[in-house]
């Protein structure tokens, strides 16, 4: 049983790609990770965990590394590591708007999803979930990304609906808790709060669908410097700016011989984690995968 829990959010500062492994039908031969039930975006909760085992190995003693997180690959083990990583949901999905660069958009049920990590973390949360705007509309607290009496998403256009205060409790509380405190990163906390929209669940849904970055890539054959025959594949990468949120979560260390109390293996967790720029996913060399991490204590 787990006694010490945190919510983390990952804000991506790069395009993320979180791959699945194989392609699943269609044009995209690399594919990002997607959930069955809703079609969301993920991050595995094992790749979150390898990240940051990276990152440990770099700054910690080996035996703290194997306490925490267990022993190496391949290795023989006596015990399990005593950290877990869940699963990253998505919370906020920045999208291309007619004014304004982006708005981050969100729906009932990532807002839900989110509070109720949050309440599993016993982190507090001042806002209700605010209810879906009708077929058509949108909720914002932005009238500057009106175009006339029209939102401008895309493609798509929607009325807005009244003013909503949940949402605007839940924006300012976004603002509040996604990214760290310093200076350089108040300028998109604030863009989150202000311009946080919220649609409709299947309206979102279209977007985390079809609104990813779908790159091109050409496979070089080094003996001729040129393009390999077939060598042409599609890779699909999270964009900037989306905010992702997991549960940290924390137990004894088992190591035999080793005494480490799990809020012990959560502070030292949450201070490799909280408030740094981490590389998780693939295609580091090609600058993919940076993310802004916040870890939230109750």
């Amino acid at each position: 049983m787990f006694e010490q829990k945190r919510l983390v959010f990952w804000y991506a500062v790069s395009p993320v790609h979180m791959g699945a492994g194989t392609a699943v039908g269609g044009l995209i031969d690399n594919p990002i990770q997607r959930e069955v039930h809703t079609g969301h975006p993920v991050f595995a909760g094992s790749g979150l965990k390898g990240a940051l085992r990276e990152a440990a190995e770099r700054r910690w003693e080996s035996e703290d590394v194997q306490v925490i997180f267990g022993p190496d690959s391949g290795s023989a083990s006596d015990h399990a590591g005593a950290l877990a990583v869940s699963d990253a949901q998505i919370v906020a999905f920045p999208v291309r708007a007619l004014k304004e660069a982006f708005v981050h958009v969100t729906s009932p049920a990532c807002l839900a999803r989110l509070k109720r990590l949050a309440q599993m973390a016993d982190v507090p949360t001042n806002w209700k979930v605010p209810a879906a705007p009708a077929e058509g509309k949108a909720k914002l607290l932005n009238p500057a990304l009106m175009s006339g009496d029209r939102l401008v998403l895309e493609a798509f256009a929607y009325e807005a609906e009244e003013e909503d205060d949940d949402l605007k409790a839940a924006a300012e509380w976004l603002a509040e808790n996604v990214l760290p405190s310093e200076a350089e990163h108040k300028d998109f906390a604030d863009r989150l709060c202000r311009n946080l929209v919220l649609l409709r669940d299947e309206d979102f849904n279209h977007f985390v669908r079809f609104g990813s970055v779908v790159e091109p890539h050409v496979r070089i054959d080094n003996e001729t410097g040129t393009a390999d025959d077939g060598g042409l594949f599609y890779t699909e990468n999270l964009p900037p700016e989306t905010v992702m949120t997991s549960l940290l979560m924390a137990t004894r260390g088992r190591k035999s011989g080793v005494s480490m109390p799990a809020d012990a293996v959560m502070k030292k967790a949450a201070a490799l984690l909280d408030g740094q720029l981490m590389q998780v996913g693939g295609d580091a060399t090609t600058g993919r995968g940076l993310v802004i991490t916040r870890a939230l204590a109750a």
